[in-house]
């Protein structure tokens, strides 16, 4: 049996006395962990949650927030967390989607209740996640932990765990059904592949909205490791961390390691204890390399790529490939070999599968695989097909397995490590009076690896600034999603015999140089 909750629940027996959780001076135990987990569950039921019910969870990282992911499970209902980033209308438009009947949001989100209102009508109740006093009128967390303990219902196998927003090509977000198979499958993942044990310290210093770092929680709670948090990234405080509580694996994207590596305090902290940092969202940057190597020697680096509808992890760079030298030099643009339990293939249009070296899109199968689009029967089936999930990313795989992504599919930027659909950006740009074409592509940049960038035509006798775009984009998407770059332009767009924006041939100006379209 395949069950979340299991592996809380293996803890609180093998270690009960051990440290689960540790963050802004708090240490909790396995056994006092699982107890308030109980607690929570209870008191999801006493408000009226049921299994299949959803959940929403808009806050920063704590320990609170890892007890809400065994809590919900717990009772069977389906978590629900939501990118802090997002605007007002992305929220609203979650847990409507969603049919979320409990929030739980804190301090740092709470600006969004005066947005959201009158526009959440699903929601029957709204919990307050800080150690401060809420709003008057709300539920605090700490309440919760008063209630009888829930008996665990058992939910395990194939019923949906988990609905994880990610954006969507039409402009909408997708909920990505994940079952408890799905997740324990992947965390099963992360203590073959990772080596998460007892012994093993991590730090959420990465969003826990997001399913990379949700992944790593359950599989190191199942090896009966410990959690550590920061509520957000910050290079400095994830350094004092990582020294505070003994941290031994972290998960960054190049991005946050190029930030930590040469943070100007960086010496004065002892982070012996960091073994390993696993990678991902784009492959390392020789400069980066060069110095994470040079500064932390005795960290392993371990590459992964992966994506949401795999709950994550598709491939794993083994870290003896993480080299600038030696025969293995040539294995670093790769994002690694076919994790256990995934069978990749490189396919053509007609999906049929290619031979080694040839470039076509690449398709997982696995137990990881999620389930659907929640509410999204035609964008679900344009995906999975016979047990396969197509992902949209163009790539090519060697003679021995290895993956190299050269390209996506699917109209995506990476940048600082969140995925941006360019349909998301240019229908909120769109709406921009003055507007008469745009388009959204990623260029390449230094800091982020890649910057979202939109080429507009305006109407004809309209002036546009940089700063109109801006100001409007801001009150309509998450600030990651906002363009850093525009060009105007007063010819039209350059478009295919189909009628469609040759992004291609946009993209090339910025990319020339570099041996692939993505970064």
């Amino acid at each position: 049996m395949f069950a979340l909750t299991q592996g809380l629940r293996r803890a609180a027996q093998t270690k009960p006395n051990g440290t689960s959780t540790h963050f802004a001076g708090r240490r909790r135990t396995w056994q006092e962990t699982s107890d308030r987990v109980s607690r929570i569950a209870g008191a999801l039921f006493a408000l009226g949650v049921r299994p299949g019910d959803r959940v929403a969870i808009l806050a920063l990282n704590s320990d609170r927030y890892f007890e809400l992911l065994y809590a919900i499970p717990w009772i069977g209902a389906v978590m629900v967390p939501i990118n802090t980033r997002l605007a007002a209308p992305e929220i609203e438009y979650i847990l409507s989607d969603s049919g979320a009947v409990v929030l739980f949001i804190d301090t740092a989100m709470s600006h969004h209740l005066t947005a959201l209102e009158d526009k959440m009508p699903g929601v029957r109740e709204v919990v307050w996640l800080d150690d401060t006093s809420g709003p008057e009128g709300l539920l605090h967390f700490e309440d919760l932990t008063n209630y009888d303990p829930a008996l665990d219902v058992g939910a395990a196998d194939d019923d949906l765990a988990g609905l994880f927003y990610t954006g969507g090509t039409t402009g909408r977000s997708k909920g990505v059904m994940l079952t408890h198979t799905n997740l324990v499958v992947n965390a099963l993942n992360g203590i073959a592949g990772i080596g998460f044990n007892g012994d093993t310290t991590y730090i959420h210093s990465g969003p826990m909205f997001h399913l990379a770092d949700g992944a790593s929680t359950f599989g190191v709670t199942m090896a009966g490791g410990r959690h550590a948090f920061v509520p957000r990234f910050e290079a400095a405080e994830v350094l004092q961390t990582i020294q505070s509580a003994k941290v031994t694996h972290a998960q960054f994207v190049p991005t946050m390691i190029n930030m930590i590596v040469n943070h100007p305090r960086f010496a004065e902290f002892d982070i012996r204890t960091l073994q390993f940092i696993l990678y991902g969202a784009s492959p390392m940057p020789e400069g980066v390399l060069r110095r994470a190597m040079q500064v932390m020697p005795h960290v392993k680096l371990m590459h992964a790529y992966g994506m949401t509808e795999a709950a994550p992890i598709v491939t794993l760079l083994d870290p003896r490939y993480t080299t600038l030298e030696g025969p293995f030099a040539g294995k670093l643009k790769s994002c690694g070999q076919a994790a256990l339990g995934c069978e990749i293939k490189v396919v053509d249009a007609k999906r049929e599968e290619v031979p080694r070296g040839t470039a076509g899109e690449l398709a997982i199968r696995g137990a990881n695989i999620m389930k659907g689009y929640w509410n999204k029967p035609d964008e679900t089936a344009a995906v999975l097909k016979d047990g396969w999930y197509y992902s949209g990313d163009g790539a090519y795989m060697d003679d021995q397995g290895f993956v190299f992504i050269v390209d996506r599919l699917k109209d995506m930027i990476i940048s600082g490590g969140e995925n941006v659909y360019s349909a998301e950006v240019e229908n909120a740009i769109s709406l921009l009076t003055g507007v008469s074409e745009v388009a959204v592509i990623g260029v390449p940049d230094e800091r982020w690896g890649e910057r979202v960038h939109a080429i507009i035509v305006p109407k004809s006798g309209v002036t546009l600034s940089v700063d109109d775009v801006m100001e409007h984009c801001r009150s309509r998407i998450a600030g990651y999603k906002c363009p850093r770059s525009i060009d105007f332009r007063d010819t039209p767009l350059p478009l295919s015999g189909a009628g469609k924006v040759l992004k291609r041939e946009l993209r090339e100006p910025y990319w020339k140089g570099f041996t692939k379209a993505v970064n």
